[in-house]
């Protein structure tokens, strides 16, 4: 059992006490006035969240100074006490003679207010699946979203598409007369789930192709009565499925207006709240930056594809020295009207949280994704803990090997086609971690922000402590939907 121990050799009291860094890293080091600041304390990742370390160490009562140490860099954590000492900015502690006996917990990543270091005492996550938070940490005022939600519109009014340029990248776009089979190759091969069209007769940038695309074409495909064939697809056009698409669309959707049929593009210099709004509005997950200096807007250049995780990192940059300007950061994320959460007994009214079984059929996943109008759905087992996330963008890998032209939709589980795209990344754990994204009810928005200003992070699933059971997810569309009201 944990508790405060005496060093036999000297009769010192020792407590120990929880380091904890929360900003990712590959390799996260402790040093502090407890060290000598000579040695380096490796810190270890937690189980199930990536991006979060921790070490315990037996520390004298008193006041001590830490820094950390991340890839390198030596940082302080901005959310925890800090001052200027001898060797920099550094965080500091006061543990005092009579702190708390221990005992043993489940890590996790921190509750929101709660120092990323603290002894180690009891501590009982609470979170929404319980309904045990306390009242002062529950609940939010009006006054406190609308003070957020005015500051974060002024900002991104006054910020354009062109800061999301990176200084140097590359943006793949694909000929309309390009084959669909030697398109979805490329998006397989490129690791991008999107790429804008050009059509040469017209001059002009004229749609993009998706993941959704190839999950419409492979349904179309196990559709008996369909005109197109695995022969016809390797001479099949972009242009040509995008003219049929909306035959099958019409099917989906009795108003034909289930996903855009325009192009949906922004200009380099149009607000960074615009660009975020059509995102949002218009249902897509990027859209292509696009400039002309020509006035008829003829030889238009493809800058960049904006995301919302982009404009998300704008916004967590420009108030990272400032957050308490914010006052909804903070807050737990169940206690604010975000994302779609699993429906408590007795509960009515609210959207069902699509999950699948790993022995489902790809087939339902994929006509999950379409009519159920998701971008991803939690993969559980039969107590709903999470086991793995399947999402539009993972279709891709059926392109790999001719995989699609193989396999029958009905036939193949979610835990083979989750296999799957496993076998076609080189880091099998590097690539769970960034898909399976996960957090607590009680976590604070700004940690979930954080997460996802990844771009390879699009949504965290909402789990309960140590068992990982389902409690919801959050989207990035969720989180823009929340901060602009």
């Amino acid at each position: 059992m944990f508790g405060s121990n005496a060093d036999p050799s000297s009769g010192t009291v020792l407590i120990p006490t929880r380091f904890v860094w929360r900003y990712g890293g590959r390799r996260v080091l402790l040093v502090g006035s407890f060290t000598g600041w000579s040695e380096h304390i490796p810190m270890s990742p937690m189980e199930g969240f990536p991006t979060v370390f921790q070490v315990i160490c037996n520390l004298t009562p008193g006041y001590h100074q830490f820094k950390f140490n991340v890839d390198g860099e030596w940082c302080h954590d901005e959310h925890q006490n800090f001052d200027c000492g001898s060797y920099g900015i550094v965080n500091t502690v006061f543990l005092p003679m009579d702190s708390e006996p221990l005992v043993p917990v489940i890590f996790t990543p921190e509750t929101p207010g709660r120092s990323n270091m603290e002894v180690d005492d009891t501590f009982n996550r609470r979170g929404r699946s319980d309904g045990i938070l306390s009242e002062a940490a529950s609940t939010i005022s009006e006054a406190d979203i609308e003070v957020s939600r005015h500051r974060i519109s002024v900002f991104l009014l006054q910020h354009t598409a062109y800061e999301l340029l990176p200084e140097s990248g590359k943006v793949v776009a694909l000929d309309v007369n390009l084959p669909v089979k030697q398109a979805f190759h490329i998006l397989y091969e490129q690791g991008i789930p999107v790429a804008p069209l050009w059509d040469f007769d017209k001059g002009n940038f004229v749609g993009v192709l998706s993941a959704i695309d190839f999950i419409l074409i492979l349904r179309e495909l196990g559709n008996h009565g369909s005109n197109l064939t695995e022969e016809e697809l390797e001479t099949h056009t972009i242009l040509a499925w995008k003219d049929g698409k909306s035959r099958i669309l019409g099917q989906i959707d009795g108003n034909g207006g289930f996903f855009p049929r325009a192009l949906v593009h922004a200009g380099p210099y149009d607000s960074l709240r615009d660009v975020a709004l059509k995102i949002l509005q218009k249902k897509v997950s990027t859209i292509p930056i696009v400039h002309s200096s020509s006035p008829d807007g003829s030889v238009p250049q493809l800058l960049h594809l904006a995301s919302l995780s982009g404009i998300l990192k704008c916004i967590c940059r420009h108030f990272k020295h400032s957050s308490s300007s914010l006052p909804i950061l903070q807050k737990p994320i169940c206690s604010i009207p975000l994302g779609t959460w699993v429906p408590r007994i007795g509960e009515s009214g609210s959207r069902p949280l699509a999950m699948l079984r790993q022995n489902a059929s790809l087939s339902a996943a994929l006509s999950l994704l379409v009519e159920a109008d998701v971008s991803a759905i939690p993969i559980v087992d039969d107590g709903n803990s999470l086991i793995d996330v399947y999402s539009r963008s993972d279709i891709t890998s059926l392109a790999k090997d001719k995989a699609y032209a193989q396999i029958r939709l009905e036939e193949m589980s979610m835990h083979q086609a989750l296999q799957l795209g496993q076998n076609g990344n080189s880091s099998s754990a590097m690539y769970n971690a960034q898909r399976c994204q996960m957090c607590l009810a009680s976590d604070s928005l700004h940690s979930v922000m954080e997460k996802l200003t990844n771009p390879e992070v699009r949504r965290i699933v909402i789990v309960e402590s140590g068992s990982r059971r389902v409690e919801g997810i959050i989207t990035l569309s969720d989180v823009f939907r929340f901060l602009l009201g």
